[in-house]
């Protein structure tokens, strides 16, 4: 009879190997699924994975998705090592994308410190919105996970809001979006002809930042010692208390700064539809990625392969895009699977026969 067991100690192996089987697993299973739906399976999987990125154009248009995806999911990271279980980096980022906005729009032109205050504007309604899930917690015990997820639809709500009613384009053609930002408000490019942008180097430095908080500095001890301990964190003389605001201010921060970086990048206006789930993609980013800086940037990349894919299969396949969402979900439920067998272990032991 097959059993599931604790493990003495945690695999070590499993810890490292869980995101790749996790990975290969997720691959076997599209290929299933492709053929099920008719597609020669091996085209279905270079269409989806490789063409994407079979050109410069192509790869430019990944270190543009990977971008917000790595800014939510460093603010993310912290957040989870203190075991602060923010699910709200999705509302987080479009109330950055729509403070952001607001001040490109409506505030005198600086020149150009007019990008810098655009980009500031962003960061602090980020850290606004998660301030609301910090203080709830701190004050009235509520729960976070609860209370950021509902942030989330409340943040859409006012972008919907606001595109429909005091920000919609008067020559938008009554398309819900507001008027283009000013063009020095506009993050500039990296390579004359496309579109990624210097969010990118921007994401790049604050993965490093975000990596010598937690892994050079004194609070990012006390943020470890709170994940792995509460009680011991608080004999310590370490306030809890303090740790959550600072984890979900940098979170909230930091998915603001993805949010109006998109938004004075490649979109340029704002839109209901600014967000595209990556917020929520970025939780998949940080556990597939191991809360390692460099694996979450690993974990970025193929996450945002999977919505360029999700494009590419739509429009060389027929298939619907919502392919993107049901690959991201089997990457995770296929994780979370292979995540069980770092702490337990399947065993056979042979049934006794009971003698009557």
């Amino acid at each position: 009879m097959l059993k599931i067991e604790k493990r003495a100690v945690d695999s070590r192996w499993m810890q490292l190997g869980s995101p790749l089987i996790a990975t290969v697993l997720t691959l076997i299973t599209g290929a299933v699924l492709f053929a099920a739906l008719g597609h020669d399976p091996f085209n279905a999987l270079y269409t989806f994975f490789v063409l994407p990125v079979s050109d410069l154009y192509g790869v430019t248009e990944l270190g543009l998705k990977v971008t917000p995806l790595l800014l939510c999911a460093m603010g993310l990271m912290l957040c989870y090592q203190a075991k602060v279980w923010n699910i709200g980096a999705e509302g987080q980022f479009v109330i950055g994308a729509l403070g952001g906005g607001i001040a490109a729009l409506y505030l005198p032109s600086l020149g150009a410190a007019s990008l810098w205050v655009t980009l500031l504007f962003g960061i602090l309604a980020g850290m606004a919105w998660s301030a609301l899930a910090a203080l709830l917690k701190t004050r009235f015990a509520a729960n976070e996970i609860l209370t950021t997820i509902m942030l989330n639809y409340i943040a859409l709500n006012l972008m919907l809001y606001a595109v429909h009613g005091p920000l919609k384009d008067p020559s938008g053609f009554n398309f819900p979006e507001s008027a283009m930002l000013p063009a020095n408000t506009m993050l500039s490019t990296l390579i004359d002809g496309y579109r990624l942008h210097v969010g990118f180097l921007i994401a790049l430095l604050a993965m490093v930042s975000v990596w010598v908080v937690s892994a050079r500095s004194m609070i990012g001890f006390q943020i470890k010692v709170l994940g792995e301990d509460e009680r011991a964190a608080a004999f310590a003389g370490f306030s809890t208390n303090k740790l959550v605001w600072y984890v979900l201010l940098i979170s909230g921060g930091l998915a603001g700064l993805a949010g109006i970086a998109e938004v004075a990048g490649p979109v340029g206006q704002l839109n209901p539809y600014v967000a595209a789930g990556y917020g929520y993609s970025a939780i998949i980013v940080v556990f597939l990625g191991r809360m390692n800086p460099v694996g979450i940037l690993i974990a970025s990349a193929l996450l945002a392969l999977t919505y360029m894919g999700g494009e590419m299969a739509q429009m060389q396949l027929g298939l619907p895009k919502s392919l993107t969402g049901l690959f991201q979900g089997m990457l995770l439920f296929f994780l979370l699977a292979c995540d069980l067998f770092i702490s337990y272990r399947v065993t056979w032991s042979q049934m006794k026969r009971v003698e009557v």
